[in-house]
């Protein structure tokens, strides 16, 4: 499958996946509360469900999980987050992205198609943004030539592969690609949309930590272009 394929990739067969989600629903249902369930889907503006586990909770319960089994292959991962994705409570989709960030090194940007359907798929920042910085950013730098991809889509109608491609190199510093960076926030700096203003606020913020000046001469010279979100964002911290 090509890594900007729009179909929806198909659940590779896994042990593993099957050995972990038996785990999973079982621990995590154990542990649900219908009432932070309601609280947490508001405030989430009902994106998804949720069985209403705390963060620090449910990150304990994922290693009990995940505890003594063997590291997964590519296979495995994907297969463990797409039917990760086929439950509809959040706390599933959270496994499926922490899971997808500890072994990312594991996995050859094959995995991109995956990343792209999680991306698209019952799509809220709370996700998109880790999935960003931390799956599809490692697996376009262990692979310089999927960055055609990303290039793909910085110019998508989906607002959350843009705002993906826009995060992607987050983590990059010194190893940022300043052409695509500075070109994909001059190429949505007009979007309507909140999340993309943020996010080209954002990754600029974030770049700043390491050439402060270059973001600042990028700003100054695209400001009659840049929303005033995204600028301030940019230099909240020059």
């Amino acid at each position: 499958m090509l890594s900007n394929d729009r179909r929806p990739p198909s659940v590779p067969p896994s042990a593993l996946a099957d050995t972990l989600l038996e785990r999973l629903t079982g621990t995590y249902a154990a542990a649900a509360d219908s009432g932070r369930a309601r609280a947490m889907t508001a405030y989430m503006k009902d994106a998804a469900p949720f069985l209403g586990i705390p963060t620090p909770l449910r990150r304990e319960l994922s290693k009990a999980v995940t505890k003594d089994t063997p590291r997964p292959s590519e296979a495995d991962c994907a297969a463990l987050a797409l039917r990760c994705w086929q439950l509809p409570e959040r706390e599933y989709h959270y496994f499926a992205v922490d899971y997808l960030r500890r072994y990312v090194s594991r996995c050859s940007s094959g995995l991109l198609p995956v990343a792209r359907h999680l991306v698209t798929t019952v799509p809220w920042w709370d996700t998109v943004d880790l999935l960003a910085a931390h799956t599809v950013g490692p697996l376009v730098a262990a692979d310089p030539a999927r960055a055609a991809v990303m290039d793909e889509w910085i110019g998508d109608e989906d607002l959350w592969l843009a705002r993906t491609a826009l995060l992607h190199q987050l983590r990059y510093k010194s190893a940022t690609d300043t052409g695509r960076l500075f070109g994909y926030c001059r190429a949505q700096a007009g979007h309507p949309d909140f999340f993309i203003r943020k996010a080209i606020g954002w990754c600029l913020r974030e770049y700043a930590k390491t050439d402060p000046d270059a973001v600042r001469s990028f700003v100054e010279a695209e400001r009659g272009s840049l929303s005033p979100l995204s600028v301030r964002e940019a230099l909240k911290n020059l």
